[in-house]
Parts: C-alpha cells; sequence; structure tokens
C-alpha cells in the first residue's frame, strides 16, 4: 500500500491544477473582458504618461 500513498499527492495536486486551469479558460473573455482590458489599458496609460513626464524633467 506504500505506492498508493506515493501516488495520492501529486494525483491530488494533478486534480486541482486541471481545476484551476479550467476556472482561468472560463473566466477569459465574456462579459468582465472589456472591464479587464479597460483597466489594464488605463495603467499602461498611467504608466505611459508618468515616464513621459520624468523624460521630460530630465531633459
Amino acid at each position: 500500500m506504500d505506492y498508493v500513498s506515493a501516488l495520492v499527492p501529486p494525483v491530488v495536486m494533478a486534480v486541482f491544477f486541471i481545476g484551476l486551469i479550467r476556472v482561468i479558460v472560463k473566466t477569459q473573455g465574456g462579459a468582465n473582458k472589456a472591464k479587464e482590458d479597460a483597466a489594464v489599458d488605463a495603467a499602461l496609460a498611467r504608466a505611459q504618461g508618468a515616464r513621459q513626464s520624468s523624460a521630460h524633467t530630465d531633459a
């Protein structure tokens, strides 16, 4: 029965990992996609604006 106790942890981790991947794939897109994309675009715009303003003050 040692082989059963040796196989249980990897099997349990594999099941949870597959579940995690399924959740990630299912939550891509859908109703929240536009909201998430807008949040990322806003963060990138803020970062680019901060970089440009620091470049202008350094010159």
